[in-house]
This record gives structure tokens, sequence and C-alpha cells, in this order.
């Protein structure tokens, strides 16, 4: 991390888990375990948990955030939430483009640009995911894959909306697994996320940008991961799930 240049931010993405009961209960439960934390905090729930969640964290320094978001003002897309939507649930952070969205349901690079451009353009700050799978790691395309996801995500994107920009590089061999990119992989990583956005918008906008990593981020391996120069704080999966793992790792970025 580089607290000089840019935001440590560790999210939580607690996926298709809580009722809104379970998740005021576990965020009553955070709040004193992460108050004061040197880093900003976030949780993206689930839609149905967005009003309970929001009212749970009135006061503290924890923000939420929403798991996914329509490209669409508003029309014919049963089962989807547009951006105006989350912000009118009081909603702050977006995940965009998960590995899992791309996997399971159909999210593709384009849409994940025009998701990214919705959520920017109703005031919301888009945490975008990028990464490679086993395959394209040991076929060498890391680095060119990266690359293109970053710049592909972020087309029409201005210098300006960037600020409000988190890239979340998530290897997909490591989300779930429990296996984990080394240190040096991840700093690897989120190096060549950086170096497309100096790419794109010139090394000095580059260093401003916080560039998670997310492939099984844990208590155990928050502290190696969050010394890399290149690791800004972490995109938290089943670790979000418990309060004291995630305020282990919410320690761990406000060293």
């Amino acid at each position: 991390m580089d607290k000089a240049k840019r935001n440590a931010v560790i999210a939580g993405n607690w996926k298709m888990n809580k009722t809104p009961a379970e998740a005021a209960a576990l965020i009553n439960e955070m709040k004193p375990l992460v108050e004061g934390a040197d880093c900003k905090v976030v949780l993206c729930v689930p839609f149905v948990d967005i009003d309970a969640a929001v009212k749970a964290a009135e006061g503290s320094n924890i923000e939420i955030g929403a798991e996914n978001v329509h490209f669409k003002a508003n029309g014919a897309y049963t089962g989807e939430i547009s951006a105006e939507m989350l912000t009118a649930c009081g909603v702050k952070y977006v995940v965009i483009g998960h590995s899992e969205r791309r996997q399971y349901f159909g999210e593709t690079d384009q849409t994940v640009n025009l998701r990214t451009l919705a959520a920017l353009n109703a005031g919301l700050t888009a945490i975008v995911c990028v990464g490679e799978t086993l395959e394209q790691r040991e076929l060498g395309y890391t680095e060119t894959l990266l690359k293109f996801q970053t710049k592909m995500a972020l087309t029409n994107v201005t210098a300006e909306q960037l600020k409000n920009v988190i890239i979340a590089y998530e290897p997909v061999w490591a989300i779930g697994t429990g296996v984990t990119a080394t240190a040096e992989q991840a700093d690897e990583g989120n190096g060549f996320v950086r170096q497309a956005l100096a790419e794109v918008y010139g090394k000095e906008v580059a260093e401003t940008v916080t560039v998670q990593y997310g492939g099984s981020m844990n208590a155990k391996n928050a502290d190696e991961l969050l010394s890399k120069i290149n690791v800004d704080g972490g995109l938290i999966g089943g670790a979000s799930l418990k309060a004291e793992d995630f305020s282990i790792i919410v320690k761990a970025a406000s060293k």
C-alpha cells in the first residue's frame, strides 16, 4: 500500500448470504471491531439486505455497497436493479464484473464497461473486477488479459470519473478455492493493472487509483498481501462473513 498516494479500501463481498436480520446482526457485531480504522471499510451485500445494512451501519465508519447494477436506467429488465435505485437505497459502492457474474450470468467485458459507466454517472463508486483463469495464467497470458480487461472496463471513463473507480484483481483460480496467490503474484497482478491505467491515463493518475487484491484474502494472509506496494486493500469474500476475521483484515490495512 502507498497511503500517501491512494486510499486503502477493505470491501466485503457477501455474495448470496445473510437475510436482512442476519445482516443487521453481523454489522452490529462488526462496528466496534472496525471503529477508527485507517482505511475505508465497505460491505457489499445482497439487494434484499441493503435497507437493513444501511440502517445498521448508520453513524459508523462502515459504508454499504451492492453486488451488481444494470446498465440501463429503467425498462423491461425483469429482476435487474438500476444505479438510481441503488443510490436511492443509500448505496455508495457497487461490485461490477465479478468472476462469478462472468461465469454464471453471461457478463462480458462490454457489459462490465456499460455497468461501470452507469454506476459512475449515478455517483456510485465502482469496484471493477478483473482476473485470469488458471489456464490463462499457465499459458502466460496474465499480463495481456489483465491489461485488456482493465482497459475494456474503463472505455469512455474520464480521468475525473476514474477518481470513483476501484479495480479489484481477483485471479479466478484463487476465488472460493482456498488457494491464494502468493504476495508476489498479487503484487505483480495489481502492478499489471496499474500499468494499464498508466498507459491510458498517465503514470501520475494511475498512482492515485486504488487496486485491491481479492483472491481468498483472509485473516492469516492479509498482513503479507497488504505489505506489497501495489496491493491497496482487498475485496473479501468468505472472511467478510465473520466479524472477527474481517476486523483482522481491516486492522492489517490500517497499519
